[in-house]
């Protein structure tokens, strides 16, 4: 079971990368993705915070 698992996820997994790498031009856009992303994350969790004083 456990190894149907990972052969159906190893795919995936590389697809996803491959869709993802293809957004970016650079090795400096998927920096800028990133940070990007983590910015978001931030300001989201920063928002939940500040809701709930």
């Amino acid at each position: 079971m456990r190894n149907l698992i990972a052969q159906a996820l190893v795919p995936l997994v590389l697809i996803a990368a491959a869709i993802s790498a293809s957004g970016c031009n650079t090795i400096g856009g998927a920096g800028e993705d990133v940070s990007s992303t983590g910015k978001a994350v931030t300001d989201a969790a920063r928002d939940v915070k500040d809701d709930m004083k």
